[in-house]
């Protein structure tokens, strides 16, 4: 399945790629969508890029698959910025919640800890920091559609295997609900589960599975239990350990998911996936992909 498309080492664009498509041209095709990977407060980075897409700000929509904040420099001017493409676009701007984002509302609740790798002051020192962390948790943890030409789930890490999207999509408003209100602050103080789904699990258990999922899924067992402990490339995984996405009898395979959150997967466009994190944080790239044709758009680290 990874070998549909993979990142490689050289630029795949050179030059200002999609900045030629004139008015004209973007008034004749029809409306795209187009999505971007983890940003973690590479703001530069993020606006050299904006300036590559055709994109019609009358038509278009634009997708982030969470991460916007966190090891890079700017994640105040990120959030900033998010919240004011939300204003404009309305329903045509979507974002979904990364872990790194949970971890700066957390930061903010005072439930976890600073951690020596967080570039989160500035948001937690600024006069509208509190608004834009109220901005952040109203931000939904999946998104799903169903166009004509297939179904389309915006996710930041995965989905569970044993998940049909329906069943991914109840789940991620519970954990919604639960994040935007007075239990947050105990939900929040640790991380997700990885742990096999079973009917077993108690509701509780359940939810911190999905939490696991939607925002630090990576790899699985054949059996479908995450693997929390590995996070490099899916070409040195642990025997037994797969790519989430490539676990037999995947129940959601017939959708498109949109995500992020492995940069060492780099990259990755193969039928029913678009892995967008490359890595722009640790010096590589920032990529977008329109999802219509899955033209691809990238611009090097610069932040």
């Amino acid at each position: 399945m990874r070998q549909a498309y993979r990142e490689r080492a050289g630029p795949l664009f050179p030059g200002r790629a999609g900045s030629c498509e004139d008015a004209a041209v973007r008034k004749r095709r029809p409306r795209a969508t187009y999505a971007i990977g983890d940003v973690q407060g590479c703001y530069r980075t993020l606006r050299r890029l904006l300036r590559r897409l055709p994109f019609d700000p009358a038509r278009d929509r634009l997708w982030l698959a969470g991460d916007l904040v966190n090891r890079g420099p700017r994640s105040l001017d990120v959030l900033r910025w998010a919240r004011e493409q939300q204003a404009k676009l309305g329903g045509r701007f979507r974002v979904v919640l990364g872990n790194h984002d949970l971890h700066l509302i957390g930061r903010f609740l005072e439930v976890r800890p600073p951690k020596r790798s967080d570039t989160l002051d500035d948001v937690l020192e600024a006069a509208d920091g509190p608004e834009l962390v109220r901005w952040l948790r109203r931000r939904p943890f999946l998104h799903r559609e169903r166009p004509r030409a297939g179904e389309r789930v915006l996710v930041h890490a995965g989905l569970h295997p044993a998940w049909t999207t329906r069943q991914a999509e109840a789940l991620a408003r519970r954990l919604e609900a639960l994040i935007r209100g007075p239990e947050a602050t105990t939900f929040l103080a640790r991380p997700g589960d990885g742990v096999a789904w079973t009917r077993r699990l108690s509701p509780e258990r359940r939810l911190r599975a999905a939490l696991f999922a939607f925002t630090l899924l990576r790899t699985c067992t054949a059996a479908g239990r995450p693997r929390p402990d590995y996070s490099g490339p899916p070409d040195e995984a642990p025997r037994g350990c797969l790519p989430w996405f490539e676990v037999p009898g995947r129940r959601s395979r017939k959708a498109t998911v949109v995500c992020g959150h492995w940069a060492a997967l780099g990259l990755c466009i193969a039928p029913g996936l678009v892995a967008l994190d490359s890595g722009c944080v640790w010096g590589r790239r920032l990529s977008a992909v329109r999802l219509e044709d899955r033209a691809v758009f990238q611009e090097p680290a610069a932040d």
